[in-house]
């Protein structure tokens, strides 16, 4: 063998790249980009969540380890959202609701199944970070909006909207935005300040107090008013130590008497906590609270008719029309097929079953972000956010605040996953050195 065949044979020449088309690192980076998009387009559009999320599903398939995926479907933190849903679709087999009435209340269910698959390609992507970067400016450019809408109310697109300083959307959403990103900023700036990056902590404080600004002075949720102290809390106790808890809790207990003094538009919104209730019980007039307590006592009593299995997909609305009573303008005769509160929405239609599995798969999911670090912290607030406010109403089935649940708890639990495979990956490899 000559010199020249025998440097070949040494170095055989490199396989040509593969076109784009068929290269799963060019499809990986297509998906965390349409996941930065559906980041983006959340809190403004309906529309565009479902187009990039339908073409996001695209990208991810060719770039899966099927093997893998299948085996990943066997996880708790999978299973149970599948479970759900397959729940869901058996549930219509014993609803006597239309069958157009079934197959749409399957709907809010479906996007449950994009779960196993943001754990999967978040699991391998170190760009996870992207998708609540990309969050967090839309919601900061949101916010800017609901102020210059507050100042020049003929700027919104809601010309409709009786609320003030929403230009999409409505306030309840924009208040489950802002509320989850005020909160989960508290994080990056204790950890700034532990490291003596002061001028990046107060940027970002700047960002959480212009959110909770808005929220005092603009416009708020009562949701947002009950939950949030309880995710501070839930941080407080986590990341501080016990004196300085009692200090912040001093400090918010002034802060927030000052806010409610000086807020016009906060004081209206929990004054009409007591006015509606007053009006309910005394007048029997149709109030939000009202109608909530109504809602949730009827519910618990289309529970008790089938406490196993429930009534069926889609069976809400054909119960309290049932259920219905005397005239219109009364709060008894009102029909719905949202009971406004995730648990009950659950039990009427599948029963103690479909609970234990809602609540099995919230614990789940919760547990996942037991760890340190930044993408376990915001995993655990939208998960408890999700809880909280889902007493209140179904958050989990609407479309704006149950696609928050997914992409947040999707692309943190990926992230998640990948941080305790180098975790356990680290203590191998020295082992096998050693």
């Amino acid at each position: 063998m000559n010199a020249a065949a025998a440097k070949s044979s040494a170095n055989p020449p490199a396989s040509p790249p593969l076109p784009v088309w068929r290269d799963p690192a060019a499809w990986a980076k297509a998906a965390d980009i349409f996941a930065v998009l559906i980041a983006l387009s959340l809190p403004w559009s309906t529309s565009l969540v479902g187009i990039c999320s339908f073409i996001w599903l695209a990208a991810v398939v060719p770039t899966l380890d099927f093997r893998l995926f299948l085996q990943s479907l066997k996880r708790p933190i999978n299973a149970l959202p599948i479970a759900l849903f397959m729940l869901a679709l058996a549930g219509t087999l014993w609803s006597d609701a239309s069958w157009g009435a079934r197959l749409y209340a399957v709907g809010p269910v479906a996007k449950l199944l994009v779960l196993p698959f943001l754990f999967h390609h978040f699991e391998r992507s170190a760009r996870g970070m992207w998708v609540f970067m990309a969050f967090l400016a839309s919601c900061a450019l949101l916010m800017v909006m609901s102020w210059l809408v507050l100042i020049f109310p003929g700027f919104t697109l809601k010309g409709d909207d009786a609320y003030r300083g929403i230009f999409v959307k409505n306030y309840i959403d924009q208040s489950q935005e802002f509320a989850l990103c005020a909160v989960v900023l508290a994080y990056p700036v204790v950890t700034l300040l532990r490291q003596g990056k002061t001028w990046q902590a107060l940027l970002l404080v700047a960002v959480a107090v212009s959110f909770v600004a808005n929220m005092a002075f603009v416009i708020v949720s009562r949701t947002a008013l009950v939950t949030m102290p309880v995710m501070l809390a839930v941080f407080a106790l986590m990341h501080l130590k016990v004196r300085t808890c009692a200090m912040l809790l001093a400090a918010a207990i002034v802060l927030g008497a000052l806010a409610w003094l000086a807020s016009p538009q906060l004081r209206a919104t929990t004054e009409r906590f007591t006015r509606e209730y007053r009006a309910y019980k005394e007048l029997n007039q149709v109030t939000s609270i009202g109608l909530r307590l109504e809602y949730w006592e009827k519910s618990l009593r289309f529970f008790a008719e089938a406490p196993v299995l429930g009534h069926g997909t889609g069976s809400t609305i054909g119960l309290f029309e049932a259920a219905a009573t005397g005239p219109a303008t009364l709060v008894q005769s009102q029909v719905i097929g949202n009971p406004h509160n995730q648990t009950l929405n659950i039990a009427v239609q599948w029963g103690s079953v479909g609970v234990v599995v809602l609540y099995a798969m919230w614990l789940v999911h919760l547990l996942l972000f037991r760890g340190e670090g930044l993408a376990a912290w915001i995993g655990l607030m939208v998960v408890l956010q999700n809880f909280f406010t889902s007493l209140f109403n179904s958050h989990l089935f609407d479309f704006h605040e149950g696609w928050m649940y997914v992409l947040g708890v999707g692309v943190t639990g990926g992230m998640a996953l990948r941080a305790q495979a180098s975790a356990r990956a680290g203590p191998s490899a020295m082992r096998s050195k050693s």
